[in-house]
Formats: structure tokens, C-alpha cells, sequence
């Protein structure tokens, strides 16, 4: 079993934990990894680009001129794509990237981040992240004592205190147990996890 060090909100050590074999031991699947940031960046956009055709934009109910006898290739239109200020012809129009993907491909990735992780020595685990009041300044001193200059900081549950003092760094993202993501924890290059967050853990995806 993993086993990594247990430190307290001043970077000291106190202890060891054993990380579960079947969440943070598994063998690293880059294949359900890429499979699932690339859903998960398509399931964030919006879609909503679009460009005129021909039937929206203003003008050119008209026929320019006449079918016949200018010399001139014929038109039915000064709207038409090939015109100055026509319809965009094959342009974007507003649609969804969204698809689905099997939930034993999400929680194998998951799987899979959170063993590449601690293969990387870049998870720190805290045996308790709380504060009595809500202020940037807390979360910075616990980020600069442990050395996390960028993180994913998961906690168990919701913690206003903590998740309000972290919103404003620019380095620091906060999530719960049922909010982490593949994307998320490959993105930051450290994770950064409370001794309870890790039995929750182990517990829902074991």
C-alpha cells in the first residue's frame, strides 16, 4: 500500500497514512485519462457562436439586374456568399459539444490521476484544513508552509471558511469529495487532501 506523510496546517509532520491500493495504486491508464479531460473540456463549451447566412442578413430582396443581356454573370441576389456584406455560406451556427462517456472510463481516470499523483510524490495530505474565519491570508500561510505553490486543495465536505479564504488565489482551487474531477487533478501540480477528504475517498470509489 502507498504510504505517505501525514503533515498538520504548519508543514510539520505527524504522523503516516496508508493510502488504499484500489484507489491510489492502481495502474496508470493514459488512454482514459485523455478520453476524459477531452470530455470534459467539450462538455465546457458553450456553443453558442454563430454567423449570418444568406436568408438573415438584411438586403438583397432584389434582383440585381436582369437575367440576360448585360454581359454579366447572372445573380439573384446581393446577399449571396460571394458578395461584399453577403451570407456566410457552411458558417458555425449555435450547437452543443456535449457527449457522454462510461462511468467505468471516468472512474478509472480518476483512478488513474490520483495514482499518478502520488507516483509523482506530488499529493500532501493534511491531517485537518479549518479556520475560524474567512481570510485569503490563512489559506496563503498553510499553502506557503506545506510548499504547495499551486494546488488542488480537496476537503471532504463543505467548508465556507476554507473554500471563501482560498477563492481569491490565483494558484489555489478548492473541491469536495463529490466535486474532484480527472481534469482537475491533472491541471495542478500538486494535490492537496485532508486525512478525511482521502477516507471518503477510498470509501466511494474503493
Amino acid at each position: 500500500m502507498p504510504k505517505v506523510d501525514l503533515l498538520n496546517m504548519e508543514g510539520k509532520k505527524v504522523g503516516n497514512i496508508e493510502l488504499s491500493e484500489e484507489v491510489f495504486g492502481v495502474e496508470v491508464n493514459q488512454y482514459a485519462m485523455h478520453d476524459v479531460v477531452k470530455n470534459y473540456l467539450a462538455n465546457q463549451r458553450q456553443g453558442t457562436q454563430s454567423t449570418k447566412t444568406r436568408s438573415e442578413v438584411s438586403g438583397g430582396g432584389k434582383k440585381p439586374w436582369k437575367q440576360k443581356g448585360t454581359g454579366r454573370a447572372r445573380q439573384g441576389s446581393i446577399r449571396a456568399p460571394q458578395w461584399i456584406k453577403g451570407g456566410i455560406a457552411l458558417g458555425p451556427k449555435p450547437r452543443s459539444y456535449k457527449y457522454t462517456l462510461n462511468k467505468k472510463v471516468k472512474r478509472l481516470a480518476l483512478k488513474s490521476a490520483l495514482t499518478s499523483k502520488v507516483q509523482e510524490n506530488a499529493i500532501i495530505v493534511l491531517d485537518e484544513l479549518n479556520f475560524n474565519e474567512i481570510k485569503t491570508k490563512n489559506m496563503q500561510k498553510v499553502l506557503e508552509a506545506i510548499k504547495a505553490e499551486k494546488a488542488l486543495v480537496v476537503i471532504s465536505e463543505k467548508n465556507l471558511n476554507v473554500q471563501f479564504s482560498a477563492r481569491n488565489l490565483a494558484n489555489c482551487k478548492t473541491a469536495t469529495v463529490n466535486t474532484i474531477n480527472t481534469y482537475d487533478i491533472l491541471k495542478y501540480p500538486t494535490l492537496v487532501v485532508t486525512k478525511a477528504a482521502v477516507e471518503k475517498i477510498e470509501e466511494v470509489y474503493a
